[in-house]
């Protein structure tokens, strides 16, 4: 049955026009050619990167031990949440969380705060001048992990390591004495600032060239139109500067969090054991219970593992609100 629908259209000049259901344009159907060229890549991708998540969560809920590995053994079993119970109860975990927490507050906060000043620095260098410190730099963030640990822990080594041998050398009314022997690894206040300060070492310099290539987008005439305005720096950062660079300065704040929260090799080379447990972190933790605990309890470590990218997805998913609210208002 024709539908009729009426519309006033010019009225007076016209009059009514009268508009059938049948003389409207048909919606046409979308081939499914692109969606079945897509397919195997969107499926590939789903294995790939959802199912070893899939792993660890069930992992998690389960009581998987090396035992579960040999021969002619039954799988791992439900533990209802075991883990997780034990977890939520268990004050090491709790330290363990705030240190992780604190770890990352600090490096995430040094790296962003320095490699923005060194980035504002070069921007005011010669061109010639500020490539050369920049490929000096970026030298430091390709530096493996590995070595770039290896060599502050060699750095910092009892009674040969160059720090130690300076300080000892220093004046006692200026640094004190026993330097010589002092191990920095041992206890959690100076491991972890040296692992702080590998960390920054090696990520400032990334922070430092992308703030540059954003500093070089901005416009020279709204700072020129600040200072004439009588604006100080430090309001021409915050006026112009910082509100130009908000999504660049989110990504950076976001990439370093996730980053810095699976810090593992660092740490893994700088205290060279899992003995003290006071300078243990997630990343760690995960390791330390899933594979060198004896017996390895993969079910726990699984756990911790969930625990950690919950909170990266956290992070994620703040960032991405950030990034969704900042396009819809422009």
């Amino acid at each position: 049955m024709a539908h009729t629908v009426e519309r006033a259209a010019d009225r007076g000049k016209e009059g009514t026009v009268r508009v059938t259901a049948d003389s409207a344009p048909k919606r046409r159907r979308k081939p499914p050619t692109p969606y079945l060229l897509i397919a195997p890549a969107l499926i590939l991708l789903a294995v790939v990167l959802l199912w070893p998540i899939v792993q660890m969560v069930w992992y998690s809920l389960t009581s998987f031990t090396t035992r579960n590995l040999l021969p002619n053994q039954p799988g791992p079993e439900w533990n209802n949440f075991a883990h997780y119970q034990r977890l939520l109860t268990d004050p090491e975990f709790w330290t363990i969380l705030r240190n992780t927490v604190v770890v990352c507050v600090l490096m995430v906060g040094i790296t962003m705060v320095l490699g923005t000043l060194i980035g504002i620095l070069l921007h005011k260098l010669p061109k010639w001048f500020s490539t050369i410190v920049s490929v000096g730099m970026m030298l430091a963030w390709a530096t493996p992990a590995l070595s770039a640990s290896l060599v502050f822990r060699w750095l910092f080594l009892p009674e040969r390591g160059l720090v130690n041998v300076t300080l000892d050398r220093l004046p006692d009314w200026l640094v004190g004495s026993g330097w010589l022997e002092y191990n920095w690894f041992l206890q959690p206040g100076s491991l972890f600032t040296i692992l702080i300060t590998v960390i920054v070492w090696q990520s400032f310099p990334f922070v430092a060239v992308s703030v540059l290539a954003g500093l070089k987008s901005i416009p020279n005439e709204l700072y020129e139109a600040a200072k004439m305005d009588g604006a100080s720096a430090w309001k021409s950062f915050w006026n112009v500067t910082f509100p130009m660079l908000r999504p660049l300065f989110a990504l950076l704040l976001v990439l370093q969090i996730i980053w810095d929260l699976r810090v593992f090799t660092q740490l893994y080379i700088l205290a060279n054991s899992f003995q003290n447990k006071d300078v243990y972190l997630l990343s760690y933790y995960i390791y330390q219970q899933g594979f060198s605990a004896s017996p390895a309890n993969y079910g726990m470590g699984s756990a911790i593992a969930v625990v950690m990218t919950l909170m990266i997805l956290a992070v994620t998913a703040y960032y991405l609100r950030i990034m969704i609210r900042q396009g819809e208002t422009r």
